[in-house]
């Protein structure tokens, strides 16, 4: 079956108003997301998903030289950056796309829905 990587990202401008969220704030978008995660892993939709600490927690590592650089910080420096993801099976683009819906309304935020690459044929 076609996997998807289903990518809520964020963007810089609001991070200022995610800063003030209390936890009355954001508790109804947890209790959201677990009900959304339960219904994928009931639906076999389910194969991966997390939420990523802050982009400043992030480092780089380049071996492509000869000897690895490892350096601090994002790999991107744009406004928006990945802050979860879900990886799920599902039947086609459309099937993907609606369960994008589902985390959408769960996170209270967008989410960006990108299939894997299909295994070569052997």
């Amino acid at each position: 079956m076609p996997q998807y990587f289903l990518a809520v990202n964020h963007d810089e401008a609001g991070d200022a108003a995610m800063a003030a969220m209390t936890m009355a704030d954001v508790q109804p978008i947890i209790e959201a997301v677990d009900a959304f995660n339960t219904e994928l892993q009931e639906a076999g939709a389910w194969l991966f998903a997390g939420g990523l600490e802050p982009r400043e927690r992030s480092s780089v590592v380049d071996a492509s030289g000869e000897a690895p650089i490892v350096t601090d910080g994002p790999f991107s420096e744009s406004k928006e950056y990945l802050g979860g993801f879900w990886i799920i099976e599902a039947a086609d683009l459309a099937a993907a796309q609606d369960w994008a819906a589902k985390g959408s309304r769960a996170c209270a935020g967008k989410v960006e829905v990108r299939p894997f690459q299909a295994e070569p044929q052997a």
